[in-house]
């Protein structure tokens, strides 16, 4: 799937946003390695603590239905009723996330500042020496971090 796709997909998703606090909607559209694609909203609540960010919709919609192989994600933000003017990074938890997830080397996060502008990093660019799976020290009574 080509990028200005996944863009257009995860502006489609910004309009579903259930974001009226902060006024700022959000989408997202996660590509799998089979090719099928989970988009996601920001989804707010009063309270703001049980809010959700559209990346960890998108990232727990697919990995409910199974999925654990992941190539991409696009995203799109900005306030509600404007255009998306500029790249939206995702939060350091959607970050967390996307790296228990995916490879850091390969996983691509697309971030769109409008329908035909993005720029497209790594995961390991936004989450340098990030903590993994392989960050447990499993099978030995504990967790441990490995030594940099």
């Amino acid at each position: 799937m080509e990028d200005q796709e996944l863009v257009r997909l995860a502006l489609g998703a910004r309009e579903r946003a259930y974001a009226p606090y902060s006024k700022f909607q959000v989408g997202a559209a996660l590509l799998t390695g089979t090719g099928r694609v989970y988009q996601g909203c920001n989804i707010e609540c009063a309270s703001y603590t049980p809010t959700n960010c559209a990346e960890r919709t998108a990232f727990f919609k697919a990995v409910s239905e199974g999925e654990r192989d992941f190539v991409a994600i696009a995203i799109a933000g900005g306030p509600a009723g404007a255009p998306v003017k500029r790249a939206c990074p995702p939060c350091g938890v959607c970050r967390q996330v996307m790296r228990e997830f995916c490879d850091p080397a390969t996983f691509r996060v697309i971030l769109a500042s409008g329908p035909d502008n993005w720029v497209s990093y790594r995961l390991e660019e936004l989450l340098p020496l990030g903590f993994g799976p392989e960050n447990l020290n499993r099978g030995k009574g504990g967790a441990g971090c490995a030594h940099v």
